[in-house]
């Protein structure tokens, strides 16, 4: 297995792992009824897609300004996509927060999310850009 192919099944990796713990999670009785930390899992969601929005956005930059092209403009566009859902997922986590930074309700998490996922959008459309340019 390549390294790129890696770098790219790693965050699909990482996401399908919510889905593998859910019926772990399921299974558990809660103890007490308070609601601290029950807001995590939405933040590392989003966490999850900006970070692979600007992983995808990394690599998409890389490969755009080669002579060949690499491969077009699709690793770009899906760094804009990760980034615009991970955006809104984090802005999501971020409005359904009700306590403060450090409380275990992920928003600190979910404010990481957002500016990464920013930070990927803006990484894409470079990327997007540069590969028009070179087209």
């Amino acid at each position: 297995m390549s390294v790129r192919r890696l770098l790219l099944a790693a965050p699909a990796a990482l996401l399908a792992l919510p889905a593998l713990a859910a019926p772990a999670a399921a299974a558990q009785v809660s103890i007490a009824q308070d609601d601290s930390g029950g807001g995590r899992g939405v933040s590392v969601v989003a966490l999850l897609l900006a970070l692979a929005g600007v992983v995808a956005g990394v690599l998409a930059l890389r490969s755009a300004g080669r002579a060949d092209g690499g491969k077009g403009p699709g690793a770009a566009f899906a760094a804009v996509g990760l980034g615009l859902v991970g955006a809104v997922v984090g802005g999501v986590a971020l409005a359904g927060s009700d306590a403060g930074v450090g409380t275990g309700n992920g928003q600190g998490g979910a404010m990481v999310a957002v500016v990464l996922a920013v930070v990927g959008i803006v990484v894409g459309g470079l990327a997007l850009a540069r590969s028009r340019r070179t087209a």
